[in-house]
């Protein structure tokens, strides 16, 4: 094999990733969560409205912030961090602690505060996690986190507010 054929048989085989991760992109939790009923329900418009267009993109399409950007990611104050779309309390902030990898981070949700489905998007199989009460994305549950539960909420800052502890 020559080196214009390796070149052209590797963009191929990137269009066929990129292709394929379209396709598992399409099988999403918005599926899933479509059939849910929700407390909280508005239209794209009404969401568009309230929300930044990158708490939109995150809380309505499943997308996710960049890592590091995320000014809740430094927050150490106790308190609680609420959905960013209904305002739910979803984490307690002494369940929040530093995964190094660019999110804010918990090993325990609120009581009855979050919902859980399958994510097979980007070729794997995932725990998405999203609000109870409007069914906005909040991220993803994996088991390496820290004890007592050995879970890790990754969860988008963009998704959440945070409201300080009143002394």
């Amino acid at each position: 094999m020559n080196r214009r054929d390796f070149l052209l048989s590797g963009a191929a085989a990137i269009g066929v990733v990129g292709a394929a991760a379209t396709v598992l992109r399409m099988s999403n939790p918005q599926a899933a969560q479509a059939a849910e009923k929700f407390e909280v329900t508005k239209t794209d418009a009404e969401w568009k409205a309230i929300l930044s267009s990158a708490a939109f993109d995150v809380l309505r399409k499943e997308g996710t912030e960049y890592p590091g950007t995320s000014p809740l990611l430094n927050e150490h104050r106790k308190g609680i961090f609420a959905c960013a779309g209904c305002d739910l309390p979803v984490y307690p902030s002494e369940t929040k602690f530093d995964s190094g990898t660019g999110w804010p981070s918990f090993w325990q949700e609120i009581a009855n505060g979050i919902g859980k489905t399958v994510d097979r998007s980007l070729g794997m199989t995932r725990t998405e996690v999203h609000c109870r009460r409007c069914g906005g994305h909040l991220g993803h549950v994996f088991d390496d986190g820290p004890a007592p539960t050995g879970l890790r909420h990754c969860i988008n800052g963009v998704a959440l507010t945070f409201k300080p502890a009143t002394a």
